[in-house]
């Protein structure tokens, strides 16, 4: 049997014997069938298992950032990189990428995006070179033209390598940190957005001092107010911000001030916008026919300044209103806090982010007090046990001994009478630390130097002892003196306001006519050979009544059909459907009695049809019109009878002002029960005549 190898795939060499004739395939047995099962549930559990793991790595090494220190695995690898290389000057961030790979194994392409998107928040890096323009959405420079360092922000509040808990990097030959100690809300302060496998994380930026006043709040037992602050600065409404829990949201506007007549200039981007994107969506609108504009011009630099000229006669409030409600000018920015604590995913607020990065700083703060009195303690052990060495001439003793346990027996024994004024035991390394002091240092002692140098460590153990006594007073001193010496220049960029949804329909340019054919039922803007209408917009609603009483809205558009022989039709106000008052007379029937109604429409439905009359079948209006609620004034109308015998009364009056407004569905007053001819619209004259 000849012997075939398949083409390389996936660089696997996979070999099988081919057989020189079609083999003829044994039928399945019961046996077959249930292995066959097995090995399927099997497979469905492995694969079950894989996506369990693979969707714990994304959510924890990835996507989401950590409650310790408010970063992600890659940022956090950054970082510790850049410590690593930081001797005060610039390093090329290619480098520090090339190094960064030692502990991040997802290339360098995801390390280089990740270097320029913390750089560009303007806190823990030093940039120099083109890192790009928030403002525009310009990219940064290739790695190789810009360089960064460390800012001294970073360097004071991020790293302590005595109180970093360090693992193994995933190749096991270097050491990285587990969390970086970071004694600051970092996380609230850069915000962070990540989309996991079924989980997503969107924190927004606040104030870098008001997040500092709010730790000194809640170390005082007060508990701060906490709202986001963009760095595009912007107007927002955090009224339904809701501590920044799921489901909250931020109004966030750009802000928009008339220059000129016809001008009007965006001067600050809403968040997470730029110039480019703003002004596609203003284009859009303006193609769109919801506003009209002349032309957009992009001055920005280290500034935001969009110019919006605008066509003679515009009203720059309206146009001002329209750009909130048709472009990205108004947006609403939803919230997610997720951050992985305990090796899990959690939901918080703000306000517990906050909570625990202050109470994370005091802990941080006390363990490197706890670190300091130690090491404090241990020199002042040291120099004390120095000069007494030297003082007391002990190291002499040991010149005649011959033996090296010999050696270390006498000056323990020279110790001895000093031993109650130590703090500790005096160990068998101590000694061993005396003899490996050189005779040159010996002959060079000085006591004074050495009694100040004593007297100085028991200052700095006194200080030390009294800080962590007084830890939490220590730590608000720690935030007061970090507001004082970074808070310069970071003052808040976000005005807060309160604001209303801008209504669309009471902002849109009126660009189109409505045209209809009554008789066949037509209504839409594209009708130009009909009767027009009114002015309308592309997002107005169109209500239609037909002579059978049905009532319709629907949305307008080029051609729509609403029912023969349609009676009114007229622009719809769907924010306030009770605007309009209408007065109508129909009979109710084939031959029923012929009724007057006074009512508003109320709230209605898109597409659905609504029985103005009773609805029997028959029923036909005779006179229908309408009138402002407000300020208006309703109809009188004159009902002229057919003539019939015994018929002493040939018309009936109805004055509509004396009808009570009622809805839509109410049946009406009954005026006459014998056939009408028509229905007349009294003038203002014959209705004064009649009412005097």
């Amino acid at each position: 049997m000849p012997r075939k190898k398949t083409p390389n795939t996936d660089n696997f060499d996979l070999e099988f014997d081919q057989p020189s004739e079609p083999v003829e395939a044994a039928p399945m047995t019961t046996e077959d069938i249930f292995a066959l099962k097995t090995d399927t549930g099997h497979v469905d559990e492995m694969f079950s298992d894989w996506f369990l793991d693979y969707a714990s790595y994304v959510i924890l090494e990835r996507a989401v950032p950590h409650a310790n220190d408010g970063l992600k695995p890659v940022q956090r690898r950054i970082l510790h990189s850049m410590r690593e290389l930081e001797d005060g000057r610039y390093n090329k961030v290619a480098n520090v990428i090339g190094n960064t790979m030692k502990y991040h194994p997802h290339g360098d392409a995801s390390i280089g995006d990740a270097m320029v998107q913390l750089g560009q928040k303007d806190l823990l890096i030093d940039m120099q070179g083109n890192w790009g323009n928030t403002l525009t959405g310009d990219s940064a420079a290739a790695a190789r033209y810009i360089e960064a360092r460390l800012s001294k922000f970073a360097l004071d509040v991020v790293f302590n390598p005595k109180t970093t808990n360090w693992l193994a990097s995933y190749d096991g030959r270097n050491k990285e940190p587990d969390t970086l100690p970071v004694k600051f809300p970092l996380l609230l302060a850069q915000g962070a957005e990540g989309i996991a496998v079924g989980l997503s994380c969107k924190i927004l930026p606040h104030n870098f001092i008001e997040l500092l006043d709010g730790c000194i709040a809640l170390l005082r037992k007060e508990t701060p107010e906490l709202v986001p602050d963009f760095p595009t600065g912007g107007i927002a409404d955090v009224s339904e911000y809701n501590n920044g829990k799921r489901g909250g949201r931020v109004k966030v506007r750009a802000r928009i001030e008339a220059r000129k007549k016809n001008l009007l200039a965006i001067t600050e981007l809403p968040f997470g916008k730029t110039t480019t994107s703003l002004i596609d969506s203003i284009i859009s609108a303006n193609e769109k026919g919801k506003i009209k504009i002349q032309r957009v011009e992009d001055n920005t630099a280290d500034v935001v300044e969009i110019l919006v000229y605008l066509p003679a006669g515009s009203d720059p409030f309206v146009v001002e209103q329209a750009l909130y409600a048709f472009t990205d000018c108004e947006l609403s920015v939803s919230t997610n806090i997720c951050v992985i604590e305990n090796e899990k995913p959690h939901f918080f607020s703000a306000a517990d982010l906050l909570y625990l990065a202050t109470e994370k700083t005091r802990n941080l703060l006390k363990l490197e007090l706890e670190i300091q009195l130690s090491e404090l303690e241990e020199k002042w052990h040291f120099s004390s046990l120095e000069k007494i060495f030297i003082e007391k001439r002990i190291y002499r003793r040991i010149e005649e001994e011959e033996t090296w346990e010999a050696v270390i027996h006498t000056v323990d024994v020279g110790l001895e009478p000093y031993k109650k004024l130590f703090k500790r035991e005096i160990t068998q390394d101590d000694i061993l630390r005396l003899l490996e002091i050189k005779i040159k240092r010996i002959s060079k002692f000085d006591s004074f130097r050495a009694n100040e140098l004593i007297k100085g460590l028991e200052e700095d153990i006194e200080t030390t002892q009294k800080n962590l006594n007084h830890l939490t007073k220590y730590t608000i001193k720690w935030f007061s003196e970090l507001k004082k010496k970074y808070g310069a220049g970071r003052e808040r960029k976000t005005e807060l306001a309160s604001f209303q949804k801008v209504v669309a329909q009471d902002v849109v340019i009126a660009n189109e006519t409505l045209y209809v054919d009554k008789k066949e039922g037509f209504a839409g803007y594209g009708m130009k050979k009909d009767e027009a209408v009114c002015k309308c917009s592309n997002l107005d609603d169109v209500i239609a009544i037909n002579q059978e009483g049905k009532l319709i809205v629907s949305k307008v558009s080029e051609k729509a059909f609403f029912g023969k022989n349609l009676v009114h039709i007229d622009i719809f106000n769907r924010a306030d459907p009770n605007s309009l008052t209408y007065c109508m007379v129909y009979r109710d029937g084939k031959s029923g009695p012929t009724l007057a109604k006074h009512f508003t429409t109320g709230g209605v439905t898109r597409d659905r049809e609504y029985d103005l009359t009773k609805g029997k079948p028959g029923s036909r209006v005779l006179y229908i019109s309408c009138y402002p609620t407000e300020g208006g004034e309703p109809d009188a109308v004159k009902i002229n009878l057919k003539p019939a015998p015994r018929l002493r009364k040939t018309e009936e009056e109805v004055f509509f002002k004396d009808l009570a407004v009622r809805g839509r569905s109410a049946g009406g007053n009954i005026i006459t029960k014998n056939p009408v001819r028509n229905v007349v619209r009294m003038t203002k004259a014959a209705r004064e005549g009649a009412a005097g």
